[in-house]
């Protein structure tokens, strides 16, 4: 998947493609955590669109849940929801920063590649 640390580091125009190509899997990732939360609190914390928006986005990224759940079973989603959502939030975050991350460590191994 990356190149190895025998490999030489690669080429700024490849590494920025594949910052996009991790950026749409990070942005993919996040839109279907966003839009289970939207049908979840859709139809069984029974909200409109927009609330539902708001409720998932805000327990997504850790902020905490907006509006009361009134039934058992939105009660449970909403927990499970927030347990799904910070797993997600973190594989999200860990996704987008893989190649950027790869790319530092890898520098660093060059340079003290070079200097034995």
């Amino acid at each position: 998947m990356f190149e190895r640390k025998n490999q030489k580091l690669l080429s700024r125009k490849a590494f920025f493609k594949r910052v996009i190509r991790y950026f749409l899997y990070s942005t993919f990732l996040l839109g279907v955590s966003l839009g289970v939360g939207m049908v979840g609190y859709r139809f069984l914390g029974d909200m409109g669109w927009t609330d539902a928006f708001l409720n998932a986005s805000m327990i997504l990224t850790g902020m905490g849940p907006v509006d009361d759940m009134k039934t058992e079973g939105a009660k449970l989603f909403a927990g499970f929801y927030a347990l799904f959502s910070g797993v997600a939030f973190l594989s999200v975050v860990a996704v987008l920063f893989a190649p950027i991350a790869h790319r530092f460590l890898h520098l660093m191994h060059l340079d003290t590649e070079d200097k034995d």
